[in-house]
């Protein structure tokens, strides 16, 4: 039996892994500057990465179930005890896990910075429509009054 295929497949998906991961790391660094070009760039870059290693996880699994193994570890360590390569099967497979794992972790960090700047966005204007009262003071210390609500662009 030769799992050469299924193989190169990992290694392939390996290799997108890792620009994904570079891409991930970008957008981190792109959201901290508050570069919207690189954002949309960096997502221009993702979604075709993302399509590949989908398609790929589906192929892997339709191999797996064509040999009547499960698509899980388990067969693909049931398939490593049958081939020559097994160990470099189970190997790409842990490597490719821990990218993904990697990347997922990246991506829930930089979700949480874009929501946290949504809220921020959103609070400031929210203010400048005079929607929110910020907590403000005047000159004697009391809360100030904000005059009534006014559209955006009177701001």
């Amino acid at each position: 039996m030769n799992a050469t295929p299924l193989l190169d497949l990992f290694n392939e998906d390996i290799g997108h892994a890792e620009q994904l991961l570079e891409l991930v790391e970008a957008e981190y660094q792109a959201l901290s500057e508050h570069d919207l070009t690189r954002l949309q760039e960096i997502l221009a870059g993702k979604q075709p990465l993302l399509a590949t290693l989908d398609q790929h996880g589906k192929t892997r699994t339709r191999m797996l179930a064509n040999l009547n193994l499960s698509p899980d570890r388990v067969g693909l360590q049931a398939l490593a005890e049958r081939v020559d390569n097994g160990s470099a099967l189970l190997e790409a497979s842990a490597q490719l896990s821990d990218l993904l794992e990697r990347c997922q972790s990246a991506n829930l960090r930089n979700g949480r910075i874009i929501r946290t700047s949504q809220k921020s966005t959103a609070s400031m204007l929210e203010i400048l429509r005079g929607n929110e009262t910020p907590s403000l003071y005047d000159s004697s210390g009391g809360t100030a009054k904000i005059g009534s609500k006014r559209p955006l662009s009177q701001a």
